[in-house]
């Protein structure tokens, strides 16, 4: 084995042009593969966290006729200790109201949460762009779009009309921005107390709300929490409210794979052919080699080893490569904002499969010669030399 491995090596050498371009092929390859593969890996990545990323992933709300849910707190405790990748979890208490400006009327949906619960999920400091969140009863947060459109300003003492026609005094102490028209025009954010009081719901809330770790899981943490749950509470999860999300997400997971196979099958058809001719260029050689003992198995190992060590050099340059051309790309495509299009995600498991999947092509390509070499009659290869 040491001997195939030596004269691999040695016919390596003797075509250093030749056995660079190999290299650079299984090199292109495998930077295709760890620059697709982390372009989709970190879309799919910013479109989850985009979309759900600071939304909840899994929320129980109740099915009875008046929608509420008593004895919250012993359930978010449970919930917290019970269900192994849950991350947070907070109460809520919304209900509708009409919030009246300058003689005119902004629908909008008032969400009672304890802040601090609901930070993990909503990231609320983190949003505020002017004033401060609500610390006492009746004061609320509204959004960047409700405040541009209404005129509404922080320290404004704005009338709220609940949907049981209870109006309610609202003291504005801050503004945040979800980055999201929707939510910034209509959500006016409270204290878990204030909502409660505001809409009669005692110390009742309308649904608990929770983030996991793994959000892809959502669906399986949540039949198991609603396997616990009695008949008029149900649990939902993104996955089922965003089924063409994950279509496409599943899209784009399938032609990257395709793409990356059809790469790494180019590069195995390039290795054989290109070993193959090297058979009949070193027919001489290999003839010498078994009119001197060595036997067709060790002849056959050479171009094994041939194989193994262009896997490995190509898997290393192309490594190299790969993440020159993926940082080059987070780089000089960008945002508006300076902020890359798509962020730069390195998944090191995923570069060691692509990097190992090279070698073992490589190696298997390296089959084909090694086969037609063992078939060599070195009497004859000498006499028509």
């Amino acid at each position: 084995m040491k001997l195939s491995f030596n004269i691999a090596l040695r016919f390596l050498n003797s075509s250093k042009g030749q056995t660079f371009l190999i290299a650079l092929g299984i090199a292109i390859g495998v930077s295709v593969q760890i620059f697709i593969g982390s372009l989709i890996q970190g879309l799919q990545i910013d479109l989850v966290d985009t979309t759900i990323g600071s939304q909840p992933q899994i929320t129980i709300t109740s099915t009875s006729d008046d929608k509420l849910i008593g004895d919250y707190e012993s359930r978010l405790s449970d919930i917290s200790s019970d269900y192994e990748g849950v991350k947070h979890v907070s109460p809520s208490a919304d209900g509708p109201a009409l919030v009246t400006s300058d003689e005119e009327n902004y629908s909008i949906l008032v969400r009672g949460l304890s802040f601090e619960a609901a930070e993990g999920i909503y990231k609320t400091k983190e949003r505020l762009v002017e004033g401060s969140l609500p610390e006492n009863k009746n004061e609320v947060l509204i959004g960047t779009t409700l405040k541009d459109e209404s005129g509404i300003q922080i320290g404004d003492e704005v009338d709220v009309l609940t949907s049981s026609g209870e109006n309610q005094a609202l003291t504005v102490t801050g503004i945040f921005d979800f980055q999201v028209a929707n939510l910034n025009s209509s959500w006016v954010l409270t204290t878990l107390e204030t909502a409660q009081s505001m809409f009669s719901y005692d110390d009742r809330i309308t649904g608990i709300e929770m983030q996991v770790e793994d959000v892809f899981l959502a669906d399986t943490i949540s039949s198991d929490i609603q396997a616990d749950l009695p008949e008029d509470l149900l649990a939902e999860n993104w996955k089922d409210q965003n089924a063409s999300l994950l279509s496409g997400l599943n899209g784009q997971s399938v032609s990257s794979y395709m793409i990356q196979v059809f790469v790494m099958i180019s590069v195995l058809l390039g290795i054989a052919s290109v070993l193959a001719i090297t058979v009949v260029q070193k027919s001489r050689q290999i003839g010498i080699l078994k009119a001197m003992g060595i036997r067709d198995s060790a002849a056959s190992l050479i171009f094994v080893f041939q194989g193994l060590m262009l896997g490995i050099a190509g898997a290393i340059l192309g490594i190299l490569l790969g993440l020159g051309l993926a940082y080059v790309f987070t780089r000089f495509a960008l945002n508006p904002d300076g902020t890359p299009v798509v962020p730069l995600y390195i998944n090191p498991g995923f570069i060691a499969l692509s990097a190992g999947f090279a070698i073992v092509v490589s190696t298997l390509a390296a089959l084909i010669p090694a086969r037609k070499s063992s078939k060599l009659n070195p009497i004859e290869v000498i006499r028509n030399a």
